[in-house]
């Protein structure tokens, strides 16, 4: 069994069957799937209550409340900075679902 060599696979087209077939949705439908695909309304009724409120106010101290010092690596700085806008935007969805 050693001594078999496995040749590479060189079809380009395989692993890309699903797509074959699939026709774009029309834009009657685009409306309503919007509305059902917004994942605002989860992120409000996620975050409603007393627990909801506690983890958004430790996901904003752990980021947004939180200043490095002047010789932090860039890598860290990135990181933070990935972090802060990750948390923006769960505010700014639970925000929106608030608001619907």
């Amino acid at each position: 069994m050693a001594d078999r060599i496995l040749e590479p696979n060189l079809d380009t087209t395989a692993g890309w069957g699903w797509l074959n077939g699939v026709t774009p949705p029309d834009a009657s439908t685009n409306a309503a799937a919007d509305s059902a695909a917004d994942p605002a309304p989860a992120f409000a009724r996620c975050f409603a209550g007393p627990d909801g409120q506690r983890v958004l106010d430790t996901l904003r101290a752990m980021t947004l409340g939180r200043a490095l010092g002047p010789d932090v690596p860039d890598a860290a700085l990135r990181h933070l900075e990935g972090q802060r806008h990750l948390v923006a935007v769960i505010l700014a969805l639970t925000a929106r679902g608030q608001r619907a």
